[in-house]
């Protein structure tokens, strides 16, 4: 089963960042947050993943062009120009890198990509996120259900912690680890190839041709994660996830 990542946005609230490169490989540690997300997903088993690019997508390509020396140890002999890697097993993945255009919303990227999804039951996540959702729980939950598709239901970390006032008197601050809002859409989505008849072009927006609709004719499932999720949407974002990152186990880290 093919894996979607939407990875072509501006990321215009991360604009100190993505002046250079995309807002999916802003890097985690020493790992671009895209590597974090297929992490996620390989450790169930899905290996094979579509990156649909957009904006700077050449920074994503030059990574994975690339990435077989760098993360690898390895030995050159300078006479005549041989090279050894050594140690690391590489990663068991399949990337294909498609182009959906600078402009697209995230429905027309998804449209784009139809013909690699070859009508088959496929992911989807966005390139900013991530979490400690079992993919394999997921699934099943998907499958059970028998609806064209599932999302994922978070609830939001709180941004900011919530100031008890008494007669002008701080009375509690409680930095708060999620809010009481509700559910929202975290991502890591399953669909049914039938989802691709919602969208027409790249003026399609996934969130109101496809999820609304399905919404609204009963055919989309949620599956409720009470654990660890997080978007990078802001440079405070990035900075609390790279402290977690230096924790002894980051919350989202599912593999070894």
């Amino acid at each position: 089963m093919k894996v979607v990542i939407l990875a072509g946005g501006l990321g215009t609230r991360l604009a100190e960042e993505t002046e250079v490169k995309p807002k999916p490989m802003l890097e985690i540690g020493d790992y671009p947050i895209l590597w974090h997300i297929m992490k996620t997903y390989a450790h169930y088993g899905f290996n094979e993943f579509i990156i649909a690019l957009g904006y700077k997508g050449s920074v994503i390509k030059r990574y994975f062009l690339d990435y077989h020396s760098l993360q690898r140890n390895m030995t050159i002999d300078l006479a005549d120009g041989k090279t050894e890697f050594r140690d690391s097993e590489p990663e068991d993945w399949k990337v294909h890198l498609i182009d959906t255009g600078q402009n697209s919303m995230t429905g027309g990227r998804v449209k784009r990509l139809e013909k690699y999804l070859q009508g088959e039951t496929f992911m989807l996540t966005y390139g900013d996120g991530v979490c400690d959702v079992d993919i394999a729980g997921l699934l099943e939950f998907h499958k059970s259900h028998g609806k064209l598709a599932t999302v994922t239901a978070v609830r939001p970390p709180a941004r900011f912690g919530e100031l008890i006032i008494q007669e002008d008197l701080s009375v509690r601050f409680s930095e708060k680890p999620q809010t009481h809002e509700g559910w929202i859409n975290g991502g890591f989505i399953v669909f049914e190839p039938e989802v691709l008849n919602y969208l027409k072009d790249d003026e399609s927006v996934l969130e109101i041709d496809v999820l609304e609709r399905l919404a609204n004719e009963n055919q989309l499932a949620a599956y409720r994660h009470n654990g660890f999720w997080q978007c990078m949407d802001t440079l405070r974002d990035k900075r609390q996830l790279e402290k977690l990152w230096q924790d002894e186990n980051p919350p989202w880290k599912v593999w070894q």
